[in-house]
């Protein structure tokens, strides 16, 4: 995908996701891009992508479970546990393939990002780990200070994740939900 290609399907992902998502959803995600491009700008990736990666990690969480779960199917992925009790966490797998069957797009950094957001996983790219960190890390979240974030981007990009991973690991055992064997694996690849 050229550069006018993908500036012009990041255009029309935006203008789905704006129309589909309510107000509040919609402004994370623009944070969410907005971060995700400094990220990339930080850490040598095409801020385009990341920027639309960004934009299009949400833009299936209003669907409903049985929307979400028939989606996400079509990646060729089984449901894992988890999965098939809260289906909304497939929205990132199911947005993942409504990029590529809607939107035409190829692009596998771009796909594995969206696709991997929400548990992420062993092995993930470099716009994969970012579009990761943005969504935790944008300053909408209720924990993101001004000088935190500041004192994050001096991190390298592993430690990064790793710090932002921990921290989330440490929110969700505090509220007793159950973790991901893909965040496990995740945390696992990043230690060694």
């Amino acid at each position: 995908m050229d550069i006018d290609e993908l500036q012009q399907t990041a255009e029309r992902v935006k203008r789905h996701a704006q129309s589909v998502l309510p107000k509040s959803r919609w402004e994370h995600s623009v944070r969410v891009a907005e971060t995700a491009a400094l990220l990339c700008k930080r850490y040598g990736v095409d801020e385009l992508r990341g920027y639309f990666a960004g934009i299009a990690h949400d833009m299936c969480k209003n669907m409903t479970d049985d929307g979400l779960i028939a989606l996400a199917l079509r990646d060729g992925n089984e449901l894992s546990a988890l999965e098939k009790a809260k289906p909304s966490l497939l929205h990132g797998r199911a947005a993942a393939v409504q990029l590529a069957s809607d939107f035409g797009v190829r692009d596998e950094h771009i796909l594995e990002a969206v696709r991997c957001h929400t548990f992420g996983k062993s092995g993930m790219c470099t716009l994969a780990k970012i579009i990761y960190v943005a969504d935790k890390i944008e300053p909408g979240r209720a924990h993101m200070t001004a000088t935190y974030f500041n004192k994050l981007l001096l991190l390298e990009l592993d430690e990064l994740v790793k710090t932002v991973l921990e921290e989330n690991i440490a929110y969700l055992a505090k509220k007793g939900c159950e973790l991901a064997v893909d965040t496990r694996a995740f945390l696992a690849s990043l230690k060694r």
